[in-house]
């Protein structure tokens, strides 16, 4: 069964890990000593059954009500299964939030509906993060709705002023879909509800699946393989990897960069067994006709006659979550540490209004559009050509700083 990861993003509070709970219970996929053990903790603190103690497993996180870090849960529907990535929803843990949304082919956002929450500052940051790495395709669940006695003025509310800033974003239209649920209740989650009868769109379950059954943007043929390093074997040295795009033949000319190696593939292993091609997303080692005493991990190999661009100068948007000092800045690209020779930021964009603006001092959660002078050269390309050589970190030194698409 082919698996889908879906990232659950928004504000603290707003109902992510308690949608889990109730999704896994809903679906059969939380087992009975599970739920037990949710209702006695329940009980223990003295508060109504909560479902997101079947996923906050943490004692802290359970006595706290706030998740710390990404929680992975998996669910069945049809013919798919979707890994739902909780991501935290605190300000001060937008760090573990980027690393919990990177892996996210469809975004979950969650939304309260209730008069005292609604949308904040992080929802939003959670949405501009999520376009930014990738994401196009878009369920919003308006939570709490047994709050507002499900009230469908005050769904409208919150799509009409949401819409406009996911729009603004990237987002399009037709890849944006909106839920009104109680996660609580368990309303409009796997059925519809009797309590929302206004609503003529499918449970949330049956939107996500829409998207996630959709084929994502295709592949551009062009053979690149990531390295992950050179090992010696019986026939001679082995480059091994990951194909990201397009495939590799027996006897293709092939380059490898930033090593400056070109050379003819004379075997190829897939699990062991030698093949004469590998596709996409195989983990592969080559015998290669010749060999280089360049450093492997972090090279690229492509075809010969189409490589990628080979450069020391990115242009890029961040978002930057430490303390930006041009003197001690550095990226990790690819598993390798690269110094940055000068940081030059062009504009600043608001990630709560993804309005441009001018930007004297740049500050942890701001969005700007850079240029990168790196102190070697790089394999990079477009992050919508190729996200795995159009993304990168941003070190401080040894502190993370933020997250960077080449543009």
């Amino acid at each position: 069964m082919e698996v889908k990861n879906i990232a659950l993003l928004g504000h603290k509070d707003h109902g992510k890990s308690t949608l889990i709970g109730s999704l896994l219970m809903q679906t059969g996929a939380a087992t009975k000593v599970r739920i037990k053990e949710a209702e006695e903790y329940s009980t223990k603190l003295g508060k109504p059954f909560e479902p997101a103690f079947i996923l906050d497993s943490f004692t802290e996180e359970r006595e706290q009500e706030m998740t710390y870090d990404t929680t992975r849960a998996e669910i069945k529907h049809k013919d798919l299964a979707f890994s739902l990535i909780d991501v935290p929803g605190h300000e001060e843990l937008i760090k573990n939030m980027i690393s919990g949304a990177s892996y996210g082919e469809v975004a979950l956002l969650l939304v309260s509906a209730n008069k005292s929450e609604g949308i904040r500052d992080q929802t939003k940051r959670h949405l501009f993060i999520s376009r930014m790495l990738g994401i196009d395709r878009l369920v919003v669940a308006v939570n709490k709705m047994d709050t507002v006695s499900y009230d469908e003025k005050r769904f409208n509310e919150i799509r009409g002023s949401l819409s406009v800033f996911i729009s603004k974003i990237g987002f399009s239209p037709n890849s944006v879909r909106f839920v009104p649920i109680s996660a609580y209740k368990g309303e409009n989650l796997v059925r519809t509800s009797k309590y929302l009868k206004w609503y003529k769109g499918k449970p949330l379950i049956d939107e996500v699946y829409r998207f996630a059954s959709m084929k994502g943007k295709p592949s551009t043929g062009m053979l690149r393989m990531v390295v992950q390093g050179a090992i010696p074997s019986d026939s001679g040295e082995l480059v091994v990897g990951k194909i990201i795009n397009g495939s590799l033949s027996m006897g293709e000319r092939i380059k490898v960069l930033p090593a400056g190696l070109e050379a003819s593939v004379d075997e190829i292993t897939v699990k062991g067994k030698k093949v004469h091609a590998a596709k996409v997303n195989e983990n592969v080692a080559l015998k290669l006709d010749r060999s280089s005493s360049a450093e492997m991990r972090g090279n690229i190999v492509s075809a010969a006659d189409n490589p990628p661009r080979l450069t020391d100068f990115i242009r890029s948007r961040i978002f930057v979550t430490g303390r930006i000092n041009r003197k001690a800045m550095s990226i990790k690209f690819n598993g390798s540490d690269i110094s940055c020779s000068s940081i030059k930021v062009l504009r600043g964009i608001d990630p709560t209004t993804g309005d441009v603006k001018s930007m004297k001092e740049v500050k942890p959660l701001d969005a700007v559009e850079a240029e990168l002078r790196l102190a070697r050269k790089i394999p990079a390309e477009r992050y919508e050509d190729t996200k795995e050589l159009g993304r990168f970190v941003l070190y401080n030194g040894k502190e993370f700083t933020g997250i960077g698409t080449i543009v």
